[in-house]
């Protein structure tokens, strides 16, 4: 994991993954699938919007749907105090 990569991570964006599924326009009956990873800021998703963008403005697929997945946030462990100790 590259040092950008991790303080990012610390900043909240995570891994995401996303499953566009598509049909050329001469043939619509065909479904394909393409999957493409990113770190990204969720709730936003800004990298997927923009590839998103991307795809519709320069690639002559037509999207049918998008599956979106996301990983776990990287934070810190969290630690609870024990406020009672029981003994046996």
């Amino acid at each position: 994991m590259e040092t950008n990569e991790l303080a990012l991570r610390l900043k909240g964006w995570r891994l995401a993954t996303a499953e566009v599924l598509y049909y050329m326009p001469d043939h619509p009956a065909l479904l394909q699938s393409f999957i493409w990873q990113t770190l990204d800021l969720a709730p936003q998703y800004p990298r997927v919007h923009k590839f998103l963008d991307f795809w519709r403005a320069e690639i002559q697929a037509v999207i049918h749907s998008v599956r979106l997945a996301t990983g776990e946030e990287l934070a810190p462990a969290k630690i609870n105090n024990v406020a009672t100790i029981l003994h046996h």
